[in-house]
């Protein structure tokens, strides 16, 4: 009996709780891309000065360690979203992107560029999500962010 009740009510306290945790995703706007599908027109210079890029390059989608960095870059978006962080990822090099044509990457390759367009880091190994923050937060156009955030506070 004790089981039957506790299956009735449980649904009612946690069904509310399930509902606002959709809700906060439906409403947080996505960082991830995916630039193989994107139009081979697409411009670089679009984001400068606007957000950072973070490219994710592979030769197949099921490359392990394509797979690690974006299950690393998914676990925790928000530190990448609060850097002005776009990921873009390109698994099809039968497409020939324009990220490509620019980076041109071999196999797997993870590429931070900054708000300025500046390449400031090529990896050929998964970085955390932790690493690059770490990078990103030593560029100079973030350390002015940080500098202009604590004058307005």
């Amino acid at each position: 009996m004790k089981r039957f009740c506790l299956a009735l009510v449980l649904p009612i306290f946690i069904g509310p709780a399930l509902a606002q945790d959709q809700e906060v995703e439906a409403t947080t706007p996505s960082i991830f891309f995916d630039a193989g599908g994107i139009d081979s027109g697409l411009d670089i210079s679009e984001f400068q000065w606007i957000n950072r890029l973070v490219v994710v390059f592979s030769d197949s989608p099921a490359d392990p360690r394509f797979v690690q960095q974006m299950e690393m870059l998914e676990a925790r978006p928000d530190e990448l979203a609060e850097r002005d962080v776009i990921v873009l990822s390109d698994s099809n090099p039968a497409a020939e992107s324009a990220l490509r044509t620019k980076y041109r990457p071999r196999g797997f390759m993870m590429v931070l560029v900054g708000k300025d367009g500046t390449v400031y880091l090529r990896k050929p190994l998964p970085w955390d999500v932790r690493e690059i923050s770490r990078s990103i937060d030593k560029l100079p156009t973030r350390q002015q962010e940080i500098r202009d955030r604590r004058l307005t506070q």
